[in-house]
């Protein structure tokens, strides 16, 4: 059984502005978090970064169809998504995987910014 469809998106930031990781934090709380909280189909979705290296975005997703519908219109128009304008270039990978297993800890997931945005 799986337990969920996962897909990476990562952009290389490695000849981004210098400021693009405050940008992306700001786009990322003001902006995207909102907009995926009711994607259709959607289990979770994680932004994750290394200033200077790279920028991500790890979705999980109730199944293949929905992982499959998702990429299929991110991959029409991702050159033109708001990471790519920030980060001034399409992505670098675009990569389906499979979730063998979730486990939530005591602390639950924890939802909303991260440890550098307040």
């Amino acid at each position: 059984m799986n337990a969920g469809y996962g897909l990476t998106v990562r952009w290389s930031l490695t000849q981004a502005p210098d400021d693009v990781a405050d940008q992306l934090r700001e786009y990322v709380v003001g902006t995207s978090i909102a907009r995926f909280m009711f994607l259709d189909g959607l289990a979770f979705k994680v932004w994750r970064m290394r200033e200077g290296e790279w920028f991500e975005g790890t979705y999980v997703f109730d199944s293949e169809q929905d992982r499959t519908q998702f990429r299929e219109g991110f991959e029409r128009g991702g050159q033109r998504s708001p990471g790519s304008g920030l980060i001034g270039s399409a992505p670098v990978l675009v990569e389906d995987w499979e979730v063998v297993a979730i486990a939530e800890g005591p602390a639950g997931f924890r939802r909303g910014a991260g440890p550098d945005v307040s």
